[in-house]
């Protein structure tokens, strides 16, 4: 009896922790979803040389955020069913998941100077080549990117060819205009932390998944010995 009634236990458990790593899942894709479709970083996606580091990374978020609810589903039903197949699969996969996340979070702060400066380059060469080509669609981008980080040019202000790239500004705020590289340094310093947060909560909760879920297939299978 007590072995089923540790069963249960803990099954209750894994129930609640799927429900919580889906919900990481939906957490992991809603930040990718909006690091993508947000005005001050969509315009990044517009151009034909985004930068693809961030541009990478951001569908990587995506990806992973549909793999992680995908694998809570798959715990629910393990741990519902008190099946050890599906219950190996959901540590397998969520062991791959861990690994992931450790490596991209090791790169992500190594490399946050690269991305920063990836995407500041991609937008510099979107400025230099509109100056030079005054191409429509290069006036379009600066105008999503200069209007979502509500800043103007390089330097704060920007030649009569792309004045109407810049946010509109009346009397004072005319006067001061953050340049764009400084806007992309700070739209990144803090995200950053936000993303940084969210993975290292779910790096725990991945943890305690992969525990309770070897709890639970031992006690299913000591429980099928002793029937």
């Amino acid at each position: 009896m007590a072995v089923f009634g540790g069963i249960r236990c803990v099954k209750y458990i894994m129930f609640i922790f799927n429900v919580f790593f889906w919900l990481a899942g939906t957490g992991v894709l809603a930040i990718g979803l909006w690091l993508r479709f947000d005005p001050k970083t969509r315009g990044l996606f517009e151009g034909a040389e985004s930068p693809h580091i961030f541009f990478t990374g951001v569908y990587i978020l995506i990806i992973a955020g549909s793999f992680m609810m995908v694998v809570g589903f798959l715990g629910c039903c393990g741990a519902i069913q008190e099946s050890p197949c599906m219950l190996g699969l959901f540590f397998f996969f969520l062991l791959i998941i861990f690994a992931i996340e450790v490596a991209a979070g090791i790169w992500g702060f190594s490399n946050q100077s690269k991305v920063v400066d990836d995407i500041t380059q991609f937008y510099l060469e979107t400025y230099q080549n509109y100056q030079n080509t005054s191409q429509d669609t290069l006036r379009e981008t600066l105008r999503l990117i200069q209007t979502g980080l509500d800043c103007c040019g390089p330097t704060g202000s920007v030649g009569d060819f792309a004045k109407d790239t810049c946010p509109p500004r009346d009397g004072l705020d005319s006067l001061i205009t953050k340049s764009c590289p400084d806007a992309i340094d700070e739209v990144f310093d803090s995200k950053l932390h936000i993303i940084g947060g969210v993975g290292i909560t779910i790096g725990v909760i991945m943890v305690f998944g992969m525990i309770f879920s070897m709890l639970l297939c031992c006690a299913i299978r000591k429980s099928r010995e002793i029937v």
